[in-house]
């Protein structure tokens, strides 16, 4: 007899793999307290002890955020192409390299720790799920990156990855990256996020103090609709879902000193920090980057 293993799109654990009389992967959109949808990945054995075959053919299933449906993959994470998404200067993220060099600062202190907001969390509500970080994104501690408007409908499927050239004034620092989707209202949703804790024997700096930095961000299967905006933020930290960095090398349990940080994340030609998303093509989408032909 196989096993199942479920994951919903906000459950804080490793990326889901079912091993099954169908090898099944099914993450979805939901907290893992949702009975309703926590049934709905046994289908397949209902049908396979009833006899009736397979409930559905694809090992993998899929729930695409943004346009709201399942669809079914035969593997995870499925064909993409890897498309960079570069910080620009005034707060603009795009495909093409950034023009110039430059940098944007913020300061993250550890007495007033960056709130959470929506995401992966084994926290109760108000910390799971989807939700509008408009007051997390007014504060002077978050850095955010917003494409122009999307003229076709954009999918991400897959895991997601940020490189970012950071300068920070201390050696024991936390970058939080998020992805989102901005409405046409301007209610920006988070789709996957991931962290990094910063540490000088886990980063090497160049001989000018930056660094560059490496953030895993959690898989997602997402459809940026026509008219909605795709936007990165750049943090250091999510409380109280992650742990706050107090800065200093003392043991996270027993720590007593608090310093605030204040970070530098670079976007120029030679030290571009980037986004790389992988773009899927589905039915009724374009892979290619919008204004690119």
């Amino acid at each position: 007899m196989g096993a199942l293993r479920r994951a919903g799109a906000v459950d804080r654990m490793p990326q889901p793999v079912v091993l099954a009389l169908e090898r099944r992967l099914v993450p979805g959109p939901h907290p893992d307290r949702d009975l309703q949808r926590l049934l709905q990945p046994l289908e397949p054995f209902g049908h396979r002890l009833r006899g009736l075959g397979t409930a559905h053919p694809e090992p993998v299933r899929v729930f695409v955020q943004g346009s709201k449906r399942w669809i079914g993959l035969p593997d995870w994470p499925p064909p993409a192409d890897v498309q960079r998404w570069h910080l620009h200067p005034h707060g603009r993220l795009a495909p093409a390299p950034p023009p110039s060099q430059g940098a944007d600062r913020y300061r993250y202190d550890p007495a007033d720790p960056t709130p959470a907001a929506g995401g992966v969390s084994h926290v109760r509500q108000p910390y799971a799920g989807s939700k509008n970080n408009a007051t997390r994104e007014a504060r002077a501690d978050v850095l955010i990156y917003s494409s122009e408007v999307l003229a076709d409908d954009l999918t991400v499927a897959g895991p997601v990855r940020a490189e970012l050239w950071v300068r920070p004034s201390l050696d024991h620092t936390d970058l939080f990256v998020r992805l989102c989707d901005v409405d046409p209202r301007g209610r920006s949703w988070n789709r996957s996020d991931g962290i990094v804790r910063l540490r000088p024997q886990a980063a090497r700096r160049e001989t000018d103090g930056t660094m560059r930095a490496g953030v895993e961000l959690w898989p997602t299967a997402t459809t940026f609709r026509r008219g909605h905006r795709l936007r990165l933020q750049v943090s250091s930290g999510a409380h109280p879902v992650y742990a706050r960095n107090l800065g200093t090398s003392e043991p996270p349990g027993q720590a007593t000193t608090m310093r605030a940080a204040d970070i530098e994340v670079l976007r120029s030609p030679a030290r571009p920090s980037a986004v790389h998303l992988p773009v899927v093509a589905l039915p009724g989408t374009d892979p290619r980057p919008p204004g690119q032909a």
